[in-house]
């Protein structure tokens, strides 16, 4: 679930154009971003399972500010995303069945997405994510081995080097290995799988790092084929510029290495719907379940019938943000996103990665929490550095949000 959620069709783009720019000499950035990924999930996971606490409920005993931040940005952040979601997945089957435009295609995603995951249980969306995540890699991972990538070259850039004008593009492998706002679902998902005691803490420890080197895989994958297939390329910015490769394929190799990678790329595009449908929508129903909450209520969820009564896929809020998700972003399909609403967004989710990195070492290193479960030296450190990575990227962010 985390693998395939995290890796969009635009980290790829973004990838893609750093491997056309630069070579192999930023492959140190994806293996540094894969390490930063696998720290915040497991701090994540680690809080879940030996708290007896959702991260919402963490975030409540920092403030309601926490809530309130986490409860705006939701709900502008899913208007806008899933536009984005259901266009990046139109443009695939756009390419391979043109008989509909992007956006027919994208409300088709779209409403596919919602049916799946309304009615699908979690052990079903695990099974479907497993065919994706195959395809993803037969198709993504099949793409560097046929461009032959220069070993030699790449085994080079495991060395840390800065080439004149490459801090942006460092910045984005590093912070777009593995998604933003589904980190924090990462914890919900080991719930769903009944991962609600410490004695399960070794277990998601193994199954965060399975998750996130395979994200690194698929992003490291696309740093080969941008370095050996489309250097030189002006690749075009955005979810399209898979289109260019799919392209670029086809001329060298055929239709038939082109065809496969479309199917891939709607598995890229596709997973990140259902993943996000669903991990977003159990955040957000939990969000209301602890908003609610009395000082004398518990916060805790080890009741896993008592959870479900209040959170979860069960729940009206849950269902209701699953609409919010689907139906209201489907009028940005046929607009151009109002600027206003591109700003506040932007400033939203440039500050949400710091936010759960610092709030995830403040509950970590709580006196609430058993002793043997807080963080140590390894973790600390990781987590402080993605504080400052991420701040630093958020203001890179925010500086490119207002000056254009």
């Amino acid at each position: 679930m985390a693998a395939a959620t995290g890796v969009g069709a635009g980290d790829l783009v973004a990838t893609l154009v750093a491997g056309s720019r630069f070579g192999y000499t930023l492959f140190w950035a994806v293996i540094v971003g894969t390490i930063f990924k696998i720290a915040l999930a497991e701090a994540t996971g680690r809080w879940h399972v030996t708290s007896g606490r959702t991260i919402l409920s963490g975030w409540r005993q920092l403030g309601r500010w926490a809530l309130g931040y986490f409860g705006i940005y939701a709900a502008i952040w899913g208007f806008v995303y899933g536009a984005t979601a259901m266009s990046a997945s139109a443009l695939p089957l756009n390419a391979l069945f043109p008989v509909l435009d992007v956006r027919y295609w994208g409300i088709i995603c779209g409403l596919l997405g919602l049916v799946i995951v309304w009615f699908g249980r979690y052990a079903v969306l695990e099974r479907i994510m497993t065919i994706f995540v195959g395809i993803m890699f037969v198709t993504v991972v099949g793409t560097a081995i046929l461009v032959v990538p220069n070993m030699t070259a790449l085994t080079a850039g495991v060395a840390p080097v800065l080439p004149e004008g490459s801090l942006i593009y460092v910045l984005g492998l590093i912070g777009g290995v593995g998604g933003t706002i589904t980190m924090a679902s990462y914890g919900y998902w080991t719930m769903a799988k009944g991962w609600r005691t410490p004695k399960w803490l070794g277990m998601m420890r193994f199954d965060n790092i399975v998750g996130y080197v395979t994200t690194g895989v698929f992003v490291a994958s696309m740093l080969i084929v941008g370095a050996e297939l489309l250097r030189g390329f002006d690749i075009q910015s955005g979810d399209g510029g898979l289109l260019t490769l799919a392209d670029v394929l086809a001329a060298d190799y055929g239709q038939w290495a082109r065809i496969p990678f479309l199917v891939g790329f709607f598995a890229v595009a596709f997973s990140s719907v259902i993943g996000v449908w669903n991990g977003v929508s159990l955040l957000v129903s939990d969000w209301w379940r602890v908003w609610r909450l009395r000082k004398h209520e518990s916060e805790k969820v080890d009741d896993e019938q008592h959870y479900d009564q209040f959170a979860g896929p069960k729940t009206k809020m849950y269902k209701g943000y699953l609409l919010w998700l689907t139906f209201p972003p489907m009028a940005l399909l046929f607009l151009d996103q109002p600027f206003q609403l591109v700003i506040v967004y932007g400033v939203l989710g440039a500050l949400f990665m710091p936010f759960l990195a610092g709030t995830l070492m403040v509950l970590l290193n709580s006196k609430k929490l058993d002793k043997q479960y807080r963080s140590r030296w390894l973790s600390n450190t990781l987590l402080g550095i993605c504080v400052l990575l991420f701040a630093v990227i958020a203001i890179n962010q925010l500086i490119g949000i207002f000056t254009g």
